[in-house]
């Protein structure tokens, strides 16, 4: 069913009967359709007070109970972030973005005061994604995890849409940087997105926020830490290594795709931090 379609009157019927021979993607179909179609969404009422008046009298009172406790809570503040915007970040992206920039824009400055052979943002620009990619699916960050989890948009396609707003900004912002300092973005562009795919490769199994924390102490304490103490070339950033580096990329993103079903529920939320 695409955006263009409508409900059958048949379809529709089933749905508000609860036919339980409705396969589980005509379910999911229907309400992602509903999600976004206001004619489908009235016929759906209308449907409702035809085949299931008990129904319509239930929803009715609830509507009512709403509407008392509502009128005497306290009102949420307003909505900051504009409604287009929000449907692409968690509730967590501004203060990783924010300390994504503080990192970044502190490495350039070390590197413009103390002018090193290799600068320390060349270093951190393969896993500077991780702070942002951390907050893109974890209950810690995201009050309204668990009913995003059970939306009908839930799955690898937010967690991508998320993934894309963090390198949105945080790869210009590395070019910029490496622009300023001499470090081309030849050398670090496929480690950056060898390393986003591999966390959410990763992040199937164990939480994102593990996945991300995990790769990135590696690097660090792999690559960064010793270059930094013996100002030495890493190879794993020579233009010799880029090809294993985008053979690792794909195989991270044909993993990503043969378990793309675990973004679509609460699997791994143990790992989670809190």
């Amino acid at each position: 069913m695409t955006s263009i379609d409508h409900i059958s009157p048949a379809l529709m019927v089933r749905y508000v009967s609860g036919d339980s021979t409705l396969g589980d993607d005509a379910l999911w179909a229907v309400e992602a359709h509903l999600e976004e179609c206001a004619s489908c969404r009235n016929r759906l009422s209308q449907t409702v007070s035809a085949e299931s008046p008990q129904t319509a009298a239930l929803l009715e009172r609830v509507r009512m109970n709403l509407r008392t406790a509502t009128s005497v809570s306290p009102q949420m503040p307003a909505r900051r972030t504009p409604r287009w915007l929000a449907r692409w970040t968690p509730p967590g992206f501004w203060p990783r973005l924010a300390m994504t920039v503080l990192v970044v824009v502190s490495a350039l400055t070390l590197d413009l005061v103390d002018q090193r052979a290799l600068p320390i943002v060349l270093l951190l620009a393969p896993v500077a994604p991780m702070i942002g990619v951390a907050a893109v699916w974890t209950s810690g960050t995201d009050p309204a995890h668990e009913l995003v989890v059970a939306s009908p948009r839930a799955g690898l396609y937010m967690v991508l849409r998320r993934t894309l707003a963090v390198l949105i900004v945080v790869i210009p912002l590395l070019t910029l940087a490496g622009w300023l300092v001499g470090a081309s973005p030849v050398r670090w562009l496929l480690p950056c997105m060898a390393f986003t795919s591999g966390a959410l490769a990763l992040g199937e199994l164990i939480g994102l926020h593990w996945a991300a924390g995990v790769l990135t102490l590696a690097w660090t304490a792999g690559v960064l830490g010793p270059t930094v103490l013996t100002s030495r070339s890493p190879l794993l950033l020579e233009p010799v290594s880029l090809p294993y580096w985008a053979g690792l990329a794909a195989v991270c993103a044909v993993a990503l795709l043969l378990r793309r079903g675990a973004y679509t529920g609460m699997r791994g939320e143990k790992w989670f931090v809190r």
